[in-house]
């Protein structure tokens, strides 16, 4: 009976162990200076956890505590090792990867967001990615044009 449950647990245990890739984005893994740094800082910290697991004695648990830095670690690797360092745009006359800009909408509303990288895309804090359906429309566009977005239209206020 012992060896059952023995293998039961292993099983189990596997299962938690041998998690999925985090999935990768088919476009370009372009990056600001910044993103950069911040994915190269995650690889750290995935490293950091992983090792810090590692010190777990009970050997399922480390395995199941390891699970989660290892994935983050294949996976920041690997968008370190494609990033595509873009420079900040030296221009401000046409929005572009990089560039800030403030639009307005129909309803008054006025925002602005960054131009970024995927992974270091985070409306809340005011950037967005340039596969963003709302970047897509704004690149290129200048101060004065109108985009249409679903049912609204975006003016381009500023661009820095």
């Amino acid at each position: 009976m012992a060896v059952a449950f023995t293998k039961e647990e292993s099983a189990e245990t596997a299962a938690e162990t041998l998690l999925p890739d985090r999935p990768i984005s088919p476009h370009p893994n372009l990056v600001t200076e910044a993103g950069l740094k911040a994915l190269e800082l995650q690889v750290q910290d995935a490293r950091q956890a992983y090792e810090a697991a590692s010190m777990i004695e009970d050997v399922n648990e480390r395995r199941r505590q390891q699970a989660n830095p290892l994935r983050d670690l294949r996976y920041f690797v690997e968008r370190v090792r494609t990033a595509q360092l873009v420079a900040d745009p030296s221009a401000t006359d046409v929005v572009a990867f990089g560039s800030t800009v403030t639009f307005s909408r129909d309803d008054g509303r006025v925002q602005t967001y960054r131009i970024v990288g995927e992974d270091e895309a985070d409306p809340k804090a005011g950037s967005i990615s340039y596969v963003a359906p709302v970047a897509r429309l704004l690149m290129g566009k200048a101060v004065g044009d109108v985009v249409t977005a679903g049912d609204q239209e975006l003016e381009v206020i500023r661009i820095s």
